[in-house]
């Protein structure tokens, strides 16, 4: 999985650099014996661009659903979800599930970029995962000499999609003043 997330920070600092937008992609260093935050974290004053990306990448030809239980991690007594959705209500980042299906030999591998929100809310509504025919819901990426390419449509089309501050108000709200 280490090469689509690599594929997609190139493609993210590529659309940026060649756009002129002040922001910059980078994949944060994985540790075998700590949870991770999010697999890609773009930092951008501008919040259209202020990303927490999480990236799967399954086989397409055995993988019909994108199972909370096989494909993500429970660690340090919580969900990757709930850990990772905490991460991004708590940062004020825009959440994007990127997942890459890949379809064999000889056959063009597709990238989705999924709203968390929309996500999440499967997670929370207690669904055994996210389904195929959801994940190509949203148009793959552009693929061009094996490389990902991306256009600010590809993330405008899902910013604010499915706002998670709405799901936990508490984070929005200030502690009560003390007398």
């Amino acid at each position: 999985m280490g090469d689509f997330e690599w594929a997609l920070v190139n493609a993210l600092n590529s659309f940026f650099e060649r756009d002129g937008i002040a922001a910059i992609a980078y994949r944060l260093k994985q540790s075998r014996f700590a949870s991770q935050l999010v697999d890609i974290l773009v930092d951008s004053r501008n919040p259209e661009y202020y990303l927490a990306i999480e990236c799967k990448s399954v086989d397409a030809r055995k993988t019909k659903t994108l199972y909370f239980k096989q494909h993500f991690s429970k660690a340090a007594g919580a969900h990757q979800m709930s850990r990772e959705t905490d991460f991004i209500t708590r940062s004020g980042r825009q959440g994007i599930l990127a997942v890459e299906l890949r379809r064999g030999p000889g056959l063009p591998r597709t990238a989705h970029l999924v709203p968390w929100g929309l996500a999440f809310r499967s997670f929370e509504d207690g669904l055994l995962g996210i389904t195929r025919q959801e994940i190509e819901a949203n148009p793959p990426l552009e693929r061009k000499g094996g490389e990902y390419k991306i256009s600010r449509l590809d993330i405008v089309r899902i910013s604010g999609y499915y706002d998670l501050a709405e799901a936990d108000d508490s984070l929005e709200a200030d502690p009560p003043l003390e007398d």
